[in-house]
């Protein structure tokens, strides 16, 4: 029973802390005067990643390195597979791959560069310092590239700012930011410590937890904006915003996780005596706690998305479908579910 309420508690304190957060942060911003484009690209950006972050830290704080990689890598297969796939099902996307281009071809190459990290088990303070800069410059070249150009990407960018469109007063601004952060920081806490008593309940590893409970947790401000966006018809609002918070999880959250706490995939003494470069590379064979399930999936969600997205200019429901069809079956997978099922 309290694990569940842990678990409650953490998703609702991360979600209305989380958007409590954007929305007073952004009205400060709009009050000191910063662009409609340097906020979509920064603070909402960094806003709907920020449970995911907090999470992590919070989980690595604990020792428990499944609960915080598997947020991760879950968030952005969520990201992809659940919440664009139900935005697509509530409402066939008409997609603009100029507006897109950039920022999705920038999360193929960062999702490359994770995979190789991953692969060589180098979460070291340093990767955490490039991971972290590479963002940063990221983030400043895309602002003087699209305010120089008045480009499509801009727009898309300016327009996930307007949805947190709101007249509120500087004092309310303030106490949302500081309300949300403190609800975040409580939320992430809960969740943590709910999915660590699941995971052995259920006799699962933390990797699968942080995986589904967690990463659907903490997905939950992008699920909801997304849909928002789609109902709308802005449909390139909600797929700028989750290539730009797959960006953020992995080199932001990554990258400040592994300067603050760094840490190995390598399960404790499951390699002794193996190098670690080649341990490392043991997907599903009890030394990395990131199966190559996990980062097939990854990859997956990644194709199918340039796939529906990049080409015709629509991602019509019958593909959200397939995509959230997609999302249940790597759930079931890890949950050795589909075996079971199959088998």
């Amino acid at each position: 029973m309290m694990m569940t309420l842990l678990i409650l508690g953490g998703f609702f304190l991360l979600f209305i802390g989380g958007e409590a957060l954007v929305r007073g942060s952004v009205g400060i911003a709009r009050k000191v005067g910063m662009s409609e484009l340097v906020i979509g690209l920064t603070l909402v950006g960094f806003g709907t990643s920020l449970p995911e972050m907090v999470t992590s830290l919070q989980a690595l704080s604990e020792g428990a390195t499944g609960l915080s990689i598997g947020n991760v890598i879950g968030s952005n297969v969520a990201n992809i597979l659940l919440v664009i796939g139900a935005a697509a099902f509530v409402r066939a996307i008409t997609t603009n791959p100029a507006a897109l281009a950039r920022d999705g071809a920038f999360m193929v190459g960062v999702t490359v560069l994770f995979a190789v990290i991953v692969w060589i088990d180098g979460f070291t303070r340093t990767t955490g310092v490039a991971f972290t800069a590479l963002l940063i410059a990221y983030l400043v070249v895309s602002v003087i590239l699209d305010r120089r150009a008045n480009s499509a990407a801009g727009e898309m960018h300016g327009e996930e700012a307007e949805e947190f469109e709101h007249d509120d007063p500087t004092w309310l601004s303030i106490v949302m930011t500081i309300g949300g952060i403190v609800g975040v920081i409580v939320g992430a806490r809960f969740l943590v410590s709910g999915g660590s008593d699941a995971a052995r309940l259920f006799g699962v590893s933390e990797t699968v937890i942080g995986i589904s409970i967690v990463a659907i947790g903490t997905s939950l401000p992008e699920l909801v904006t997304s849909i928002v966006a789609a109902r709308k018809g802005k449909a390139d609002v909600a797929l700028g915003n989750v290539l730009g918070s797959n960006v953020f999880n992995i080199l932001g959250i990554l990258g400040v996780s592994a300067i603050v706490f760094p840490f190995t995939l390598i399960e404790p003494g499951a390699a002794a005596g193996v190098p670690l470069e080649i341990a490392a590379m043991q997907f599903g064979q009890a030394a990395s706690i990131v199966t190559w399930t996990d980062m097939g999936a990854l990859f997956l969600s990644v194709f199918l998305l340039f796939v529906f997205a990049f080409t015709g200019r629509k991602l019509a429901r019958w593909e959200g479908g397939v995509l959230l069809t997609a999302y249940v079956l790597y759930i079931g997978m890890r949950f050795d579910l589909i075996p079971t099922v199959l088998g």
